[in-house]
């Protein structure tokens, strides 16, 4: 018995690192993005579009929940702003992250993206992705840091629509999709602690388990985060249309 109590002492630091990269992998491999109910209304381009013009997607301030924490509306209070002007200021950073994402994806593919704000030339074929938000929810930081689980999650989602411009011709819906992403359900500093109890204590479990639960919180930053991986499932099922359409290489539709 003591030699295994001196083994687990000698260890504690092998038992450590290995409990931080076991809860590292755990927290930072649950948030997600998914695409549902998508919805063909006419054949796919045959043609590779000249031009992909991503517009910014319609958002209204006021249907935006925002983070309900006590700390958060400190925050609110201390910097002289309102409620209401945090709704506005998280629309838009939302709908200004997701049209940025989506064009630095397709660009990565080797397609020719551009954020726009204005109607396609009549001489150029063009896809045209439009949208507008159903949801943008800050969800809870504490609850998700403290509790996690689900508990505070943040979340956003979308209505997104793939059209395709010929030259000389007018828009037709591809297709329309709903595009959601949220923080996922990993679990909080109160479960995560007793990930750190193979090194011998309390205190050290609470700081493994808290610690990198605080890490793994950070990188997934709420809606700021979730807007990216929105985005990014909207750009792979774009690609999904190209490669149906004979113009894109099947390897952007993976990762």
């Amino acid at each position: 018995m003591l030699n295994s109590v001196n083994f687990l002492r000698k260890n504690a630091g092998r038992f450590l690192c290995a409990a931080m990269v076991c809860c590292s992998a755990l927290l930072t491999g649950c948030a997600g993005s998914s695409i549902r109910n998508a919805s063909e209304a006419s054949a796919q381009p045959q043609v590779r579009p000249d031009t992909i013009y991503v517009y910014t997607f319609d958002a209204n301030p006021q249907q935006v929940k925002v983070d309900g924490g006590m700390l958060q509306k400190l925050k609110t209070q201390l910097s002289g702003s309102s409620d209401a002007q945090k709704q506005v200021a998280d629309a838009d950073q939302v709908r200004e992250q997701v049209a940025n994402e989506i064009g630095r994806q397709l660009q990565s593919m080797g397609l020719h993206a551009i954020r726009s704000d204005v109607p396609a030339p009549a001489d150029q074929n063009a896809l045209l992705v439009q949208g507008s938000f159903n949801t943008i929810d800050s969800g809870n930081r504490r609850r998700r840091m403290l509790i996690g689980l689900g508990a505070g999650e943040s979340e956003v989602g979308s209505s997104v629509q793939i059209l395709y411009k010929p030259a000389g011709g007018t828009p037709r819906l591809v297709q329309s999709f709903n595009a959601d992403a949220d923080s996922g359900k990993a679990p909080g500093m109160v479960e995560t602690a007793g990930v750190g109890a193979a090194a011998g204590s309390i205190a050290t479990a609470a700081a493994v388990g808290g610690g990198v639960h605080v890490v793994s919180e950070t990188k997934r930053a709420g809606v700021s985060e979730d807007a990216k991986r929105l985005a990014d499932s909207v750009a792979k099922q774009i690609a999904q249309i190209g490669v149906e359409g004979g113009w894109l290489s099947t390897q952007h539709t993976k990762g």
